[in-house]
């Protein structure tokens, strides 16, 4: 089995945390809102105001059920357009008052249905990529588990992208790059290796900028070190970024997506 098919498997583990446990674990004084101003809310997406050990902060996060019912609530973390028009409305109220905003992804894609198309799936993902690159606020984006292509680049354009250790971050998911690359989706694990989508492999193309690690064996084995981990590292990135004048950090944000895919031979 390969490495990056033996993330996959970890991140698919029934009993792995979501943002439904890290939050209330993270952060004190969570306030939801709800709803876009256009159309209506989607629960795929949970936006609010907390505090993070003091400090204010906007908190925007694809939210995976625990059970069924619950995925069922979340279209299983599939968001809808207003859930990306609700992301952005928070982001730019956050940015109004000075809070840095947290995002947590972990979808296996925007949601492709009928109704999503009718009411502008790829132009709210696509305002998304273009208001948030100039953001003047920091912006922190946390790979929990799965970042399944535009549904997860919608909240992921940050100064700083942190992963989790046995997340992925792909263009498209393993099965799906089977079936186009061998008319095979059987080789999906193949297709997970030839992908480099796991953290470490991201890490080392500086497309992600921080590894956090998990308890072993996976989050699920400890959730509570899991969440103190993470609630560590946003601690620090939100004071080191706060300290950031603002020019310099959208030059930043700026460059860091500039290089993206950049080689040297």
């Amino acid at each position: 089995m390969s490495n990056a098919w033996n993330k996959m498997e970890i991140i698919r583990h029934k009993d792995r945390p979501t943002v439904l446990d890290y939050i209330p674990a993270i952060f004190t004084d969570f306030y939801e809102m709800h709803g876009d101003r256009y159309y209506g809310d989607d629960a795929a997406i949970m936006a609010g105001i907390a505090h993070l050990k003091g400090t204010p902060v906007t908190v925007i996060a694809e939210v995976k059920g625990r059970n069924f019912e619950e995925n069922q609530k979340s279209n299983f973390a599939m968001p809808h357009p207003e859930g990306y028009r609700k992301a952005l409305r928070l982001a730019k109220q956050a940015a109004k008052f000075g809070r840095p905003v947290i995002c947590f992804v972990d979808t296996p894609g925007a949601y492709c249905g009928v109704e999503a198309e009718e009411r502008g799936q790829g132009e709210a993902i696509a305002r998304n990529l273009y208001e948030l690159i100039t953001l003047p606020t920091p912006i922190i984006t946390v790979v929990l588990g799965e970042g399944g292509s535009g549904g997860a680049l919608a909240l992921s354009i940050c100064d700083e992208l942190a992963m989790l250790e046995n997340a992925v971050y792909s263009v498209i998911s393993p099965r799906g790059a089977a079936s186009i690359l061998w008319k095979d989706p059987t080789r999906e694990q193949d297709a997970a290796e030839a992908l480099k989508i796991t953290a470490d492999d991201l890490k080392m193309l500086d497309v992600a900028d921080t590894v956090i690690s998990e308890p072993v064996g996976g989050a699920h084995n400890n959730p509570v070190q899991m969440a103190e981990n993470l609630q560590e590292y946003l601690i620090g990135a939100v004071k080191k970024l706060s300290q950031v004048p603002i020019e310099k950090l959208l030059a930043n944000r700026y460059n860091k997506f500039r290089k993206v895919g950049d080689v040297s031979e």
